[in-house]
Order: C-alpha cells, then sequence, then structure tokens
C-alpha cells in the first residue's frame, strides 16, 4: 500500500506540473494574441485604405479626386503634421451621409491622454470635401502605446521618405508603386525591427496631367 501511495504521488506531481504549464502557456498564447490584435485591426485600416487610394488628377475635380503626400504634413483642419495624407474611395455610403465615398484619410501620432509620455495612432477623416467652412474632422484611435510611425513610398526603384503629387516641380506627381508602413511599438527593444506592413498601389497611372480637346471642321 506505501508502494501505491508512493506511485499515485509521483503522478500527481507529474499531472500538476503539466497542469501549471499548459496554464502557463495559455496566459502567455493570451497576451501574445491580444497584443497583436490592434496592430492586426490597425493594418486592416492602413491596407483598405492604401488600397482604394484615389489617382490624382489636375483641373477642377483635383480637389474631389485628391492628392497623396507622405512625410511630414500640413493637412487642413488638423493642427500637428501628420504622416500621411490621402484621398481613398473608402467612404461608407448611407442614407444619413450625405457625401460620396471618396473621403480625405491621414494617420498622425497625438500624445497619450490615459499614459503620460506614450503616443498614440489616430486616423482621421474628413468627408466633406467641398465644405465652405473649417472642415469637420473625425478622429479614430487606431493603436496606443506607439513610438513612431513611418511611411515610406517606392517609386519603383528606391523607397523615399516624402511624397507629394500636388508639387508639379517634383518627380513624385503620380502616386508611388508600393506603400511601407513602419511602426515601433513604445517599450519595445530598440534593436527590435519595426512591425512593417507593405502594400502595392494598382491605381497608378502614367500622368496626371488633363488632356486638352480640340475641335475642328
Amino acid at each position: 500500500m506505501i508502494l501505491a501511495i508512493g506511485v499515485a504521488a509521483l503522478v500527481l506531481v507529474a499531472v500538476n506540473a503539466v497542469l501549471f504549464t499548459a496554464l502557463h502557456l495559455r496566459e502567455v498564447t493570451t497576451g501574445v494574441v491580444d497584443a497583436a490584435t490592434p496592430v492586426d485591426q490597425a493594418f486592416t485600416f492602413l491596407r483598405r485604405d492604401l488600397q482604394c487610394v484615389v489617382t490624382p488628377t489636375n483641373g477642377t475635380s483635383k480637389f474631389l479626386s485628391g492628392s497623396f503626400k507622405a512625410g511630414t504634413v500640413n493637412s487642413t483642419g488638423i493642427s500637428e503634421p501628420v504622416a500621411v495624407e490621402m484621398f481613398t474611395a473608402t467612404g461608407a455610403l448611407g442614407v444619413n451621409a450625405p457625401w460620396a465615398d471618396i473621403q480625405r484619410v491621414t494617420y498622425e501620432l497625438k500624445n497619450s491622454t490615459a499614459v503620460s509620455g506614450q503616443r498614440d495612432l489616430y486616423r482621421s477623416v474628413l468627408r466633406n470635401l467641398l465644405a465652405t467652412t473649417t472642415p469637420v474632422v473625425n478622429d479614430q484611435l487606431m493603436l496606443t502605446g506607439v513610438a513612431s510611425v513611418k511611411f515610406s513610398c517606392y517609386d519603383g526603384t528606391q523607397w523615399n521618405d516624402a511624397w507629394d503629387t500636388s508639387n508639379p516641380t517634383s518627380a513624385t506627381t503620380n502616386l508611388p508603386v508600393a506603400v511601407r508602413v513602419e511602426i515601433q511599438m513604445a517599450g519595445s527593444d530598440k534593436n527590435m525591427e519595426p512591425i512593417q506592413l507593405v502594400v502595392p498601389i494598382d491605381s497608378v497611372v502614367r500622368t496626371n496631367m488633363v488632356l486638352a480637346s480640340t475641335t475642328g471642321n
């Protein structure tokens, strides 16, 4: 009987060790998933906005078709410089939204109101592109605890830290071939690579010049 009790005790010790190991693994996995979920959601919005970006044009419809700017950009209606400004066809149509699907979307970092010394990534949306007064910009919190965010644009040969399709004197009057987004989370190891997203841009034209029509006899 003593031998049986000893064997049972060893079995219980082994089962207890396996159980606590499994519980610890579950907690670690849950923590990793919970930490990755906000990043995945932010990247979902980023990917959709970039994939639906509107091709820039000149002429009277320039403001509606919009421009694409990346780097340090001063955007109308936003006090702080933004990391990217784009016009994208991701606006939801509805009876309570009397606008088209094209909207101006910016991404910028703002000081956190919850944790001192941290910054949060915001997605700011402007739906009324023809507003005659100060435009109303809606801020959407995308990600908290962000150290830095960087947008890079690929022109077919190299990555550029700045891009502006509205500048006629630059070589960036068209949309980039692809856009790379790098997000460095606060509190992470400085040697750790930032979280990266690369989105190819399909809506690219050869030029943004307006073709002038002529009439003849």
